[in-house]
């Protein structure tokens, strides 16, 4: 039976059940319980704390300035928007959100992919992530968002301001989740070029689109799958270089458009293109709930929703802000998270041994391991972590056997438990 996402701080763990030698990793069974404490509290900015190359230039002094109309106004416009359905309150489809979380908490883990049945709250869970996500410190004023310390999340015109030794004024933002709907042009998807004021004042004015937008944020697709091929092109080159470059008419303009690509979709409507499956870092199955006690649960809470959203979010109010607590502590813990040399020897010989392409996969595995050791506050990956993630890091990468009739989730957890065992 599926369990219930809410009712209290959420943690993936039980409090009597860590990863020791005796005990026996469990791939199917996620337990979401409440409860789960951590010793400290984190507090201060959010960042993601990884290796970054060296840049050839240093960042300028930054100044951070909050300014409390903008506040105001952000608060306003937040309550004014349409209500979102709260995170907490979704029931079962623990895959699919724990595979969100864990993008949440590493967004190099590379998006993830959900599939499933219509009707099953893939769209929904997307979209109620936006309550969830942290704030990130951006250059204030500029549309690609960037990123005041990184030199490879900063914009052309950050990067010149910089070397000109300028004093940036950064503002906190929360993480941007961007809509990509499936009738979109390639140039609001990529930007546009004033060819006219280009010609008659010698000025680059460039109109930035969806993936300006998204950079540094999330990129939702929903039905993927039906994405027009020339938009899948578009995604595919931003997704590789991290870079989204607009040539029109003799003019180039390049601005950095990295993005935590999720997507979703029914595969009864069609398969998705394998360049693009393999660009997502993990893939999620989402089945139909045949309990009939959970569907009465869904019904009854969507209807509550519906009848009065703000009443409905209040009283998630508590459980929201504990899983945002507890995406923030991961988030600043992430860094400190090891994985032992011979878990890192048998995650590399489950993939090769299962024929996966390319080394995606190794490193994913690795990523989304670490990800859910600081979901669960621990600063060690064990087996059972590995356990977790490995089906949603593999599954969509092994080659399609017309014949084979097992699902392949469970041909990666086959493999899984003859190498580890």
């Amino acid at each position: 039976m599926a369990s219930m996402l809410g009712t209290s701080s959420i943690a993936f763990l039980n409090s009597t059940h860590f990863c020791s030698p005796s005990s026996k990793p469990s791939i199917h069974s996620l337990s979401l319980i409440s409860g789960v404490k951590y010793g400290r509290k984190f507090y201060g900015g959010i960042g993601i704390h990884g290796i970054k190359e060296k840049s050839h230039f240093s960042v300028a002094s930054v100044a951070t300035e909050v300014n409390p109309v903008e506040q105001a106004q952000k608060i306003a416009s937040k309550e004014s928007q349409r209500p979102v359905y709260p995170f907490a309150a979704i029931v079962g489809q623990d895959e699919m959100k724990l595979c969100l979380l864990l993008n949440v908490i590493d967004p190099k883990i590379g998006g993830v992919m959900i599939m499933g049945d219509r009707g099953t709250g893939k769209s929904t869970t997307v979209r109620s992530l936006v309550d969830l996500l942290p704030e990130i410190a951006v250059v204030a004023g500029d549309p690609y968002n960037s990123d005041p310390q990184d030199p490879e999340f900063m914009g052309v015109e950050v990067r010149e301001r910089v070397l000109k030794g300028e004093k940036l004024q950064v503002v906190l933002s929360k993480i941007n989740m961007v809509d990509l709907p499936l009738g979109a042009t390639e140039d609001r998807v990529c930007g546009t070029i004033d060819i006219e004021k280009a010609l008659t004042e010698g000025v680059k004015a460039f109109e930035p689109g969806l993936l300006a937008k998204a950079n540094r944020g999330i990129l939702y697709v929903d039905e993927v799958n039906l994405l027009d091929d020339h938009l899948v092109d578009v995604l595919l080159d931003s997704a590789a270089s991290g870079w989204n470059t607009v040539e029109r008419e003799g003019i180039s303009i390049s601005h950095p458009a990295r993005f935590i690509l999720i997507g979703s979709g029914n595969p009864e409507e069609g398969e998705l293109r394998p360049q693009l499956l393999d660009r997502f870092g993990m893939h999620a199955q989402v089945g139909t709930v045949r309990d009939a006690e959970l569907r009465v649960k869904i019904v009854e809470e969507r209807g509550r929703f519906d009848k009065n959203p703000k009443e409905f979010r209040d009283s998630y109010k508590a459980d929201q802000e504990k899983l945002q607590e507890q995406i923030t502590l991961a988030r600043s813990v992430l860094s400190s998270v090891q994985i032992d040399q011979d878990l890192k020897v048998k995650i590399s010989k489950v993939c090769a041994e299962l024929n996966v392409d390319g080394l995606r996969g190794d490193i994913v595995t690795n990523r989304a391991a670490k990800a859910l050791a600081a979901l669960k506050g621990r600063d060690k990956v064990c087996t059972e972590d590995i356990a977790t993630v490995i089906p949603n890091c593999l599954r969509h990468r092994l080659r399609k056997d017309p014949l084979e009739s097992i699902d392949s989730g469970l041909l990666v957890t086959e493999k899984f438990y003859e190498v580890f065992s």
